[in-house]
């Protein structure tokens, strides 16, 4: 869902923004209310207590651009030094298909998803597995595999 960069970590994350979401808007992940499902994760009110509510509210940050929370959510072995966000894409919807471990008695998950979007007009999706672990306590996006 983005593209690594190598460039100096210098450059701004959320570039370019997007306009931010009001609590009570409809959460881009499919759940609740903004304020009371991923925006309290991306303010740092709260954290993820799930690797699929990690994922879902990884997602709602690639929607609303948000590069910083993005780059806390992912494990610092495999967290790039910066993130490119294309402005040309817009996130549309996302189907959770399945889940492995991940909850609170767990240290490591898996999550298998399709993410629809549409870049420069053209529809299609992102269908990917992606694996979670804790890392001093949170859970972390690890890595993925991208599915067909």
């Amino acid at each position: 869902m983005s593209r690594r960069s190598s460039r100096g970590a210098s450059r701004p994350l959320n570039r370019p923004a997007a306009t931010p979401l009001a609590a009570a808007s409809p959460c881009p992940c499919g759940l609740p209310a903004y304020g009371e499902c991923c925006g309290r994760f991306h303010s740092g009110a709260a954290a993820a207590p799930t690797a699929e509510l990690l994922m879902r509210s990884r997602y709602s940050a690639f929607v609303v651009r948000d590069a910083a929370y993005l780059m806390r959510s992912w494990h610092p072995d495999t967290r790039p030094r910066s993130l490119d966000l294309d402005p040309d894409m817009r996130w549309q919807g996302l189907d959770i298909l399945a889940t492995t471990e991940g909850s609170a008695f767990h240290t490591t998950g898996t999550v298998t998803f399709r993410a629809h979007y549409t870049h420069r007009g053209e529809p299609g999706d992102l269908h990917e597995q992606s694996r979670f672990t804790r890392h001093e306590g949170a859970w972390v996006y690890l890595d993925a595999v991208f599915t067909h």
